[in-house]
This record gives structure tokens, C-alpha cells and sequence, in this order.
């Protein structure tokens, strides 16, 4: 069966676990793959922002995408995050991650010296043209610093490859909505940052979203009550993980968040991060450890 690279529905950024030392922990990533794949998860997202990507060697990609692809289930896609400064080396990580199995690449624009509308157009028509996989636009502009207005992501959906976008900028929802009317239909838009509109997202023509990787449990029954009409039901259970959600959302410490949720669910061992990612402090930890506890987990 081929590997897909319809991108729609829950496509949870999966959280790259380590051992105490630093190293990779690859056992407790089957775990994590596992986990997503069986609690409804239509496919993975690795090397995101929640996946610490930015502290990944080339070498332990190509692990990561290994062993993911050995996990999830053989029909699913598995997207891989493309964070380059420049074209060639976003060519050559797109390339590296077609040759690991990855199905979607979601490219964030170059960032260290600001490109032109011009510039951004030519830089998504290049990668799309030589890096073996289908582009995923990632509008990120907290993060990047680079923005992408509609009419800018309008020309980009309009190019050879270019298949889909994640929004996750404020305000998110309008965004979002003025990007679906404004792309063609076959053009896929999801949301992002950790599911916060997630519903809002879907009823504005969102077809997927793309959290973090330690609650697709909780999250896939929303996402299916609300595709059945349950809109009633689908945001009392949403409003229920709230807390967790926006816990997970806070600059700086979220990756360590995402796997401390992960390790109190015994799916990770370590809840070690990577520097300039840094652990929660007490106090945040206990204040999640209520969260955790009004939740059941």
C-alpha cells in the first residue's frame, strides 16, 4: 500500500523524546507513535516546532523518520518539517526526508534575512520543483518572523506542488477562513497551535489540524462528534481540554509541557529537552499536575 499525502484530518507533531543524557530515546518514539496511531490519529508530523527540530542532527532525522515509518500504520501520511535559511538546504531536508519516507514536507519560509513577496514565491516554486516532496506552506510568523498575507499564500497554493497550509497566526480563525475562500478547492488548510480553534478552524473549511502529540485521544473523539453533527457535545468535550491545550501553548517551555504530560501518561521515560529548550518550573508542573487530575489522566 502506498503511503498517503492527504494531510486531512488529526495530524499530531510528535514530540522527540530523549534519554537523560541528551541522546535519542528511540524506544519510548515507537511508544509515541503507538500511541498517536491507535488513539485516531490520521497520521504524524515530525521535525515542527513541537518536535524540538531545531535541536536535530541530519543523522537523527533520519532515525526519527526510520522509526516512525516502521510504527504507523502503512497507508498514513508522515509529514516532516523543512526549516532551512535558504533554498538549497530546504531542497537538500526535503530530499533527505523523501529518501526516509516521509510523504509531506511543511516548509517554513526562509527567515534569517527576510525575503520579498518575489523572493518567497521563487523560494516555494523551487522546493516544491527539486525537493521530492509535496509542500506544505507553514504560516508561523511568531516564530519565523516572515509573513505570509493571503493574497501571498493565494499565488503560492497556485504552484506545481504546493498542495496545502497550516495557519497558525493571530487572529487565527479569519485568516484561516479568508485562506480556504481565496485557494482552490483541492487545496488543503490546517489549523495549528496545538488545536486552540480547532473547532472554530473547521467551521470556517479547516480539514485537518495539527497539535501536539500527547492528547489525540481526548482530541480525536471531538473532531469525530463534531463531524457526525454533534457540535453540542464536540465543544463541551473540546472546552473540557482547554486548560491543557493553552497550558501547552506557553513560549519557552512548552516542548518540556508536551512530555511531561507524555511521561505522566507513560508513554515517554524522560521528560528531557534540548537547550534553548528548558524544563518547567515547580510551580508550572504542579499547576499542570491539576490540570492532569481534573482531566483523569
Amino acid at each position: 500500500m502506498t503511503r498517503s499525502s492527504d494531510v486531512r484530518g488529526l495530524i499530531p507533531v510528535l514530540a522527540t523524546p530523549f534519554q537523560p543524557g541528551g541522546a535519542l530515546d528511540l524506544d519510548s518514539l515507537r511508544r509515541l507513535v503507538a500511541f498517536n496511531a491507535h488513539s485516531g490519529a490520521d497520521g504524524v508530523a515530525v521535525f515542527g516546532f513541537a518536535s524540538e527540530g531545531f535541536a536535530l542532527t541530519a543523522e537523527e532525522r533520519k532515525q526519527i523518520l526510520a522509526t516512525v515509518l516502521a510504527e504507523l500504520p502503512p497507508e498514513a501520511p508522515i509529514v516532516a518539517g523543512i526549516s532551512a535559511t535558504g533554498t538549497a538546504d530546504a531542497i537538500a531536508q526535503s530530499r533527505a526526508a523523501a529518501d526516509a519516507g516521509a510523504t509531506v514536507g511543511m516548509v517554513i519560509p526562509p527567515f534569517m534575512v527576510k525575503p520579498s513577496p518575489a523572493q518567497i514565491v521563487d523560494f516555494y516554486g523551487t522546493v516544491a520543483t527539486e525537493g521530492g516532496l509535496p509542500v506544505m506552506i507553514q504560516d508561523a510568523p511568531a516564530s519565523t518572523g516572515v509573513n505570509l498575507p493571503v493574497p501571498l499564500i493565494a499565488e503560492l497554493s497556485k504552484l506545481d506542488g504546493v498542495t496545502s497550509a497550516k495557519i497558525e497566526t493571530q487572529p487565527t480563525v479569519p485568516k484561516l477562513g479568508a485562506v480556504v475562500a481565496a485557494t482552490p478547492d483541492e487545496f488543503l488548510v490546517l489549523g495549528g497551535q496545538n488545536a486552540l480553534f480547532v473547532l472554530d478552524e473547521y467551521a470556517r473549511g479547516a480539514v485537518g489540524t495539527m497539535p501536539a502529540s500527547e492528547f489525540p485521544d481526548l482530541l480525536a473523539p471531538v473532531l469525530s462528534a463534531h463531524a457526525s453533527g454533534e457540535h453540542k457535545t464536540a465543544r463541551a468535550a473540546f472546552n473540557r481540554l482547554l486548560p491543557l491545550i493553552r497550558f501547552g501553548l506557553q513560549p519557552g517551555i512548552a516542548w518540556s509541557i508536551h512530555k511531561h504530560v507524555l511521561h505522566h501518561r507513560g508513554v515517554i521515560e524522560s521528560t528531557t529537552v534540548r537547550a534553548p529548550a528548558t524544563d518547567a518550573d515547580e510551580g508550572t508542573l504542579k499547576a499542570l499536575d491539576e490540570i492532569l487530575t481534573d482531566l483523569g489522566l
